[in-house]
């Protein structure tokens, strides 16, 4: 009896080692038969189909809710192409190493040499209110200058405030030793040369007028840099504006207005800021000038 005893208490030793070495098992990660292996969830379908399920979940979510609905057996492994963000929406972009050819070829002419600085402004006619200098560069920042061609073109209001702060301190009635008229400071052949292309009429003497020279000036530049460097991007947002002064179109649309296109933009040239305490004076200004308040 005490033989067969122990054969028989072998035998059921034998057992437990053998379930052991099973559960054993199974805790270093091997799995029984029939448990699906998990798998890591992709954002686009693979050229196989998935079948396998995703890890447990935890209590609150399904299965399908954790790793997304399996993918069809007969849809097409391809992803469907995304559509690429626009220029409009899309983040920062860095000018051109070189500019490409401007699609302008009726340019403004060329600013002045600087008057002696001995040299003082003079005062003609009656000069406008702060709350007319005010409406007068309101109305001219709302106006769409490309209606047609290029209507996402819109000259912020605080840079037409803070150009005309920075050029002539909202006086409508100074004129420059070095020609500059008003608010804008607008040059006599820059007026004549924007009338003709633009088969417009506005008199440089009045201060409305002026106002909006100086903004279809802005606006003009604005789409002739913006093609050259900026793939006609043509936002105007200092958030798009790095360290270096020569990266944002905003930078270089002040910088040509006080400077002339050709300094700034040539074609097959990096993009330039020849004046760069002018351009940090404006964008000074677009923020904590005086004016913004009036």
């Amino acid at each position: 009896m005490r033989g067969r005893t122990g054969r028989v208490g072998a035998v059921v030793l034998a057992g437990l080692l053998l379930a052991g070495t099973v559960v054993g098992c199974a805790d270093r990660g091997e799995r029984p038969q029939g448990e699906a292996a998990p798998v890591a969830v992709t954002e686009a379908p693979t050229d196989a189909p998935v079948d396998e399920a995703a890890a447990e979940p935890g209590p609150s979510v399904s299965g399908v809710e954790s790793m997304g609905a399996a993918p069809s057996r007969s849809a097409s492994p391809t992803p469907k192409p995304t559509k690429k963000p626009t220029r409009t929406s899309g983040p920062a972009t860095k000018p051109r190493p070189v500019a490409k050819p401007p699609t302008e070829t009726k340019v403004p002419p060329a600013p002045p040499k600087p008057a002696p600085t001995s040299c003082k402004p003079s005062y003609k006619g009656t000069q406008a209110t702060r709350a007319e200098a005010k409406a007068a560069l309101a109305d001219a920042a709302a106006r769409i200058y490309w209606p047609t061609s290029a209507p996402s073109i819109k000259i912020p209001l605080n840079l037409v405030k803070a150009t005309a702060w920075q050029e002539s301190g909202w006086q409508s009635n100074i004129y420059a030793c070095d020609g500059g008229v008003g608010l804008m400071q607008v040059m006599p052949d820059t007026a004549t040369w924007m009338n003709q292309r633009f088969e417009q009429s506005y008199d440089i003497d009045d201060y409305q007028d002026n106002a909006y020279l100086g903004a279809n000036y802005l606006a003009w530049l604005t789409r002739y840099i913006g093609e050259m460097y900026f793939e006609s991007d043509f936002r105007l947002e200092a958030g798009l504006c790095s360290s270096e002064l020569n990266s944002c179109l905003l930078n270089a649309v002040i910088a040509a207005y006080n400077f002339g296109h050709g300094a700034v933009a040539q074609e097959g040239e990096p993009l330039t800021i020849p004046n760069p305490s002018y351009v940090r004076n404006v964008r000074a200004l677009m923020t904590e000038c005086v004016c913004l308040g009036y």
